[in-house]
C-alpha cells in the first residue's frame, strides 16, 4: 500500500489538540489493514518526522435509526502517533 492509500485523514477534536499540546501525540483514521509499521513509515514519509510509537484501535461502527430504518455506520481504524521529542507537524497553520 503506498502511504497515500494508509492515512485517510487526521482526526482533529478537542481531545486530539489536548494531546497534541500535552503528549505530542497526533491521531489520525487508517486503513483497516494497515499495521504498525506501515503506519509509522507512511507518517515519517508522508510529513518527514520521526516517529516514537504507534498505537492502533478498531473502532466499531455505531448502529444508527432513522424513524423504522436500521442502519450501520462502517467500522475504521484508529491510531495515535506519538512524535520523538522536537518534531511537530502543523495541519492549520495559517488558521
Amino acid at each position: 500500500m503506498m502511504q497515500y492509500e494508509i492515512i485517510r485523514r487526521p482526526l482533529i477534536t478537542e481531545k486530539t489538540s489536548i494531546q497534541k499540546e500535552i503528549a505530542n501525540q497526533l491521531t489520525f483514521e487508517v486503513d483497516r489493514r494497515a499495521n504498525r509499521i506501515e503506519i509509522k513509515r507512511a507518517i515519517e514519509t508522508a510529513f518527514k518526522v520521526r516517529v516514537a510509537s504507534v498505537q492502533t484501535m478498531q473502532v466499531k461502527g455505531k448502529v444508527k435509526r432513522r424513524g423504522r430504518n436500521i442502519g450501520k455506520r462502517r467500522d475504521w481504524k484508529k491510531a495515535i502517533v506519538t512524535l520523538m521529542p522536537g518534531e511537530r507537524i502543523d495541519f492549520f497553520e495559517g488558521a
